[in-house]
């Protein structure tokens, strides 16, 4: 590989990192902002690399390959650790062989999240070390030090990104490449792989010390570093926060901390006699400021800084100055863009049809929880992946029968292959009656189109095995299974009614491929529409349906006279035919028979 320094973003660098560090085997499930480390890593030689089911899976694959004595890595969004919580727990005592990295991304400002959690917090709980890179550069090279650590103390390490660290991109000088001591093989070793009881106690004991071992290690950790400047304000950071710190104030002294955990005690009093005043930036939970305090140390943190969402250089700066205005930078005027399926989404379909029926919906986590979006607004709840099925559930065994024909239940194709399948065998086993709508676009679409054990095809495009949803669903005990076009939506509203009114447990599986996949955009039989010009009475039936290439032009009575309308008419509907996918739904909207296939544009 060239030696010479390449623009990368913090995701394309950490996989870069972990190439360099000699990583044999990474396992991740894709959500943003940590998609693209995999799709990065994918590309390197010698590595095997795998979207698995759910992150729970990734984790306790790259844990396997450890414990077989290669270097392993499992990525994830910081929800997704809320998955894998349980197997990096107890990997916490069973330590490793090969060095075990967890990447996790967190999200401050929930710009793609349904909570902005702070995953350091794992790191305390877990009783495991965690690195907090502040640029790409630092991405890099602190994920070769997370295996480097790991395998030298015997434990698994988190390295923990955030959304500007992953997308935002800098310089990076590629380098050469580590070799791990471990060889790699099967080597039994029950004591400290199998956490029975008795075993366990000892690994718990085993795990304080190696804890003891790192906290030392923390204090000359040379990523743990002070920045002496003027002393009357100090400051202690960490992560993307060190870089708004050194723009909002340059000349103030810095603690820098690389490692978040475990904290150098130390190296924190030593800094904090320095300074006149010790002041804490961090993003989100107050986890630095939390432990200095304990520690018995005066400092300022969340009383100053925000404690919700992103932060920025002028966001630091006018919260500790309590100056208003002066940004450091004025950002540019942005014109909105509202959040929309795309146009011919086959989502759309089945959610106008469902906005029909007076049910509560209980949604998931995918692109389609836009449906919760006026016009569609058919998504009532929306938790976490997964949990549509075993929500819908639980209000079903709230309300007994008095739920029939109220309760429904929607979910894509990759999020039930991830945790709900397990809601769906708890429906059957507890005799529930729910109906669930699994939407299969054959693509994992939210987080850009990756593929998914129902695609069969693998993340480096090899055919696999398509797992078969409607026989898997058969083979839980679903007895009433059938599979739709999402784009026929009277269709989709006579099956809908009929199912969620079933006494008895039923899925629906809505079958089409997302716009945006590649054969889609070449196919040559999309058949455009049009509405005949003057047969649209302005009705606005066709907008109930939300479609982006449907576009209304509102009229004067003076307007619609001139163009041939009813001088009452408010305006009309027509269809922007570059957007136009030729999904056809709109046509069953129309009851005037005003949109029809576009002859000009099909010839």
């Amino acid at each position: 590989m060239s030696r010479k320094n390449r623009f990368m973003s913090g995701n394309e660098a950490i996989a870069l990192g972990a190439y360099e560090a000699g990583v044999k085997v990474v396992s991740a499930y894709p959500g943003t902002p940590s998609t693209e480390i995999l799709e990065y890593i994918c590309t390197y030689d010698g590595v095997y690399s795998e979207w698995a089911p759910n992150e729970k899976v990734a984790l306790e694959v790259a844990v396997g390959a450890s414990f077989a004595g290669v270097r392993s890595m499992a990525v994830m969004k910081h929800v997704g650790l809320n998955v894998a919580a349980d197997p990096l727990f107890t990997a916490a005592y069973t330590g490793v062989r090969g060095g075990l990295v967890i990447i996790t991304c967190d999200d401050p400002e929930m710009h793609s999240s349904q909570n902005e959690q702070d995953n350091r917090n794992y790191a305390f709980a877990a009783k495991v070390p965690m690195l907090e890179p502040a640029d790409p550069a630092e991405a890099k090279e602190f994920t070769k030090l997370a295996f480097r650590l790991s395998e030298e103390y015997d434990i698994p390490v988190l390295v923990r990104s955030t959304t500007r660290i992953s997308h935002v991109k800098g310089l990076i000088t590629p380098g050469r490449k580590d070799k791990s001591r471990v060889k790699p093989g099967i080597v039994k070793m029950p004591q400290k792989l199998v956490m029975l009881p008795a075993h366990a106690r000892g690994r718990r004991i085993d795990l304080e010390e190696r804890m003891k071992r790192l906290r030392a290690h923390a204090e000359t950790f040379s990523e743990n570093r002070i920045e002496r400047a003027d002393k009357k304000r100090g400051f202690i950071t960490s992560g993307i926060s060190y870089l708004y710190v050194k723009e909002a104030f340059p000349d103030a002294s810095v603690l820098k901390l690389g490692m978040v955990f475990p904290f150098p005690e130390k190296l924190i009093r030593k800094f904090a006699k320095s300074v006149d005043e010790v002041i804490i930036v961090e993003e989100l939970d107050p986890f630095i400021e939390l432990h200095v305090k304990a520690m018995g140390i005066a400092c300022r943190g969340k009383e100053l800084i925000p404690a919700i969402g992103e932060l920025n250089s002028g966001i630091v700066r006018q919260s500790v100055t309590k100056k208003k205005g002066g940004k450091l930078f004025q950002p540019p005027e942005m014109p909105m863009r509202p959040p929309n399926l795309c146009p011919g989404c086959p989502h759309r379909g089945i959610f106008h049809a469902i906005s029909r029926l007076n049910v509560f919906v209980a949604g998931d986590i995918g692109c389609y929880t836009l449906a919760a979006l006026k016009p569609l607004s058919s998504m009532d709840s929306c938790v976490c992946m997964g949990a549509s099925i075993g929500t819908a559930f639980g209000m079903e065994k709230a309300l007994g029968k008095d739920a029939l024909g109220k309760v429904l239940a929607v979910i894509g194709d990759s999020t039930f292959i991830h945790s709900g399948i397990t809601g769906l065998i708890d429906v059957v086993y507890n005799k529930g009656f729910s109906t669930v709508v699994i939407l299969d676009n054959r693509t994992t679409g939210m987080t850009g189109h990756q593929p998914n054990p129902s695609t069969g095809m693998t993340i480096t495009g090899e055919s696999s095995t398509m797992l078969d949803i409607e026989a898997l669903c058969r083979a839980i005990g679903i007895k009433n299974v059938q599979t739709i076009n999402p784009h026929d939506i009277d269709r989709c509203f006579n099956v809908l009614k009929k199912e969620i009114n079933r006494p008895g447990p039923s899925v629906i599986i809505t079958k089409s491929p997302c716009v945006l996949l590649p054969e889609m955009k070449k196919r040559k039989d999309r058949t455009l529409y049009q509405v005949l010009t003057g047969g649209c009475n302005g009705c606005r039936a066709c907008l109930r349906i939300g479609c982006p290439a449907i576009e209304w032009t509102p009229l004067s009575g003076k307007e619609a006279v001139r163009l041939g309308f009813k001088a009452k008419q408010k305006g009309y509907s027509s269809i922007n035919s570059v957007l136009c996918d030729g999904c056809g739904q709109c046509v069953s909207l129309c009851k005037f028979g005003a949109i029809v296939l576009d002859k000009g544009k099909n010839d």
